[in-house]
């Protein structure tokens, strides 16, 4: 193992991290990442490979790049006489056949199959036919059968219902009850909703007119930069609330108050979101390891990164509180 490979296991121990996770984070084969620990770059695809993939673990587990390159540059190959290698298509060429040909004589190959299948068809149709003639006449025959019969069954069925309609009369009050009572509930239950729902729009509406309000006195204003780290001032505001959400991919979120204490340190999930009550502080560090897709909200107010993260990766932000009494 080189003092690089050592040095970088260390710190990616030290942050609670997995080779599986940082090859979520980096999106690199976990055997190129036990190669650049153990030193063993034969496994790279090329030398160029080696420096990229060694500047991606640099700033996912959020160590200088420009740092560890001139401190283990004996550690590191250089790539002056190597050229990128280029990815050779495995696609080959086929002989061309004329679509037109070919479909003339697939049709051939079926013909006879599909002479077989109509011929089958219309036998069926003509089955068919004779059957339901057949069907039909059996039809007549028995209902010219059963027509004397007609008249006693009408007459029972006559008496079958006078007996059910006087059933029915009886359970008609019963019945009448029951759905005055249902209808009863639910008039209870709607006004209930439609009060509860009131209610929730009021609660709404006052805390958006109190939002507004605050949005109105708050300022935030970017004081400084320098390389990858950015300072602004948060004022005019009573609170000082952050919001910070991966929308993209993983990443390592660091947010430390003025004197170093830590609130979170850790992988922040895709699609996660993790809210700082930094109030009673004067001073936050938020330290973001792969910023693309990643949001910020002060105050419930959505806030520029300082960087662009497609050149910037890691970014390094400084938000510096001062409450609007103590102004």
């Amino acid at each position: 193992m080189t003092e690089l490979g050592q040095r970088l296991r260390q710190e990616r121990e030290s942050k609670g991290l997995s080779l599986e996770d940082l090859q979520k984070l980096t999106k690199i084969q976990k055997r190129y990442l036990l190669g650049i620990e153990e030193g063993n770059y034969e496994v790279m695809p090329g030398k160029f490979y080696v420096r990229a993939f060694i500047k991606q673990y640099c700033e996912a587990i959020g160590l200088d790049t420009d740092a560890i390159f001139e401190e283990y540059k004996s550690d590191i190959p250089s790539t002056q006489t190597e050229d990128m290698p280029q990815q050779l298509s495995r696609v080959r060429s086929r002989k061309e056949i004329p679509q037109h040909t070919k479909g003339v004589s697939k049709a051939y190959d079926y013909l006879p199959t599909v002479l077989v299948v109509a011929g089958v068809v219309v036998v069926g149709i003509i089955i068919w036919v004779i059957a339901q003639n057949i069907v039909s006449d059996k039809n007549k025959e028995q209902a010219n059968q059963e027509a004397p019969n007609s008249e006693v069954q009408q007459s029972n069925t006559q008496e079958e219902t006078n007996e059910t309609t006087a059933k029915n009369d009886n359970s008609t009050s019963e019945d009448d009850q029951s759905a005055a009572d249902k209808k009863e509930k639910e008039k209870a239950a709607k006004e209930k909703a439609e009060k509860e729902k009131a209610a929730k729009e009021k609660a709404e509406k006052e805390k958006a007119a109190k939002e507004k309000k605050d949005s109105g006195k708050q300022e935030y204003k970017e004081v400084q930069k320098t390389g990858r780290s950015a300072t602004y001032a948060l004022s005019g505001t009573d609170a000082f609330n952050l919001e910070v959400t991966s929308t993209q991919a993983d990443t390592w979120l660091d947010v430390k108050n003025g004197k170093g204490n830590a609130f979170f340190s850790s992988i922040l999930k895709k699609g996660e979101t993790k809210e700082f009550d930094l109030t009673k502080e004067t001073e936050a560090r938020v330290n973001i390891g792969y910023s693309p897709g990643v949001e910020l909200k002060v105050n419930g107010k959505a806030v520029n990164l300082p960087f662009d993260s497609s050149k910037q990766v890691r970014q390094v932000v400084t938000i510096q509180y001062q409450p609007a009494e103590a102004q």
